[in-house]
């Protein structure tokens, strides 16, 4: 998912955080950076979780997107920490917590959370989020997602059809038995027309 609607929905629903507010590619770098404003909070991808498809003959695909929010605090006084922890949390729940970040997706989720790390000066809090999105369009309008689908794009439309039907009896003596004879008994057509 595009980070930046999750970016603009933090910023404007979040005023604990003064707009201190960015995006991360590692909980490492951060953890190495000195001069992180406290508090802060910092957006970092995390994984997609696929299922198996739901449909046997084309890609429905449900995905799951994870994310999750590293909240930097100053840890010099424990209880001023854990209570503005406790407070910042429920900022992000009311932020994001049944947001959809995009027609395509669900509404998001929370996944739970957990002490990153902890040291004199810093506390490091970790809340996960995901949204799920399905892999394969809905409609043949949309435009394909999968090697499957743009496949199928590529074939030519269906007109119709012609049935000829060779019945198993009455059965020639001649020929071997059971089976067709080799003679069309019946034939029908149908045309589609879109």
């Amino acid at each position: 998912m595009k980070i930046t609607p999750i970016l603009t929905q933090l910023r404007g629903q979040c005023p604990g955080l003064a707009n201190h507010i960015s995006v991360g590619v590692d909980l490492a770098l951060l953890q190495g950076n000195p001069d992180l404003p406290m508090p802060s909070a910092h957006i970092l991808p995390l994984a997609d979780l696929a299922s198996t498809s739901t449909a046997q003959n084309l890609t429905a695909q449900p995905i799951r997107e994870r994310f999750e929010i590293v909240l930097v605090l100053d840890a010099s006084d424990a209880t001023k920490a854990l209570d503005l922890l406790h407070d910042l949390r429920a900022e992000l729940w009311r932020a994001l917590v049944g947001f959809k970040p995009d027609k395509d997706y669900s509404a998001i989720a929370y996944d739970g959370g957990e002490l990153g790390s902890i040291n004199s000066s810093r506390v490091f809090y970790r809340l996960r989020f995901f949204a799920e999105f399905q892999l394969g369009r809905n409609l043949p309008s949309q435009p394909a997602e999968s090697w499957h689908e743009r496949e199928l794009d590529g074939l030519s439309s269906f007109t119709g059809a012609t049935v000829r039907v060779d019945a198993i009896d009455p059965a020639d003596p001649n020929l071997q038995r059971p089976g067709p004879d080799g003679r069309v008994e019946l034939t029908f057509s149908g045309d589609v027309t879109p």
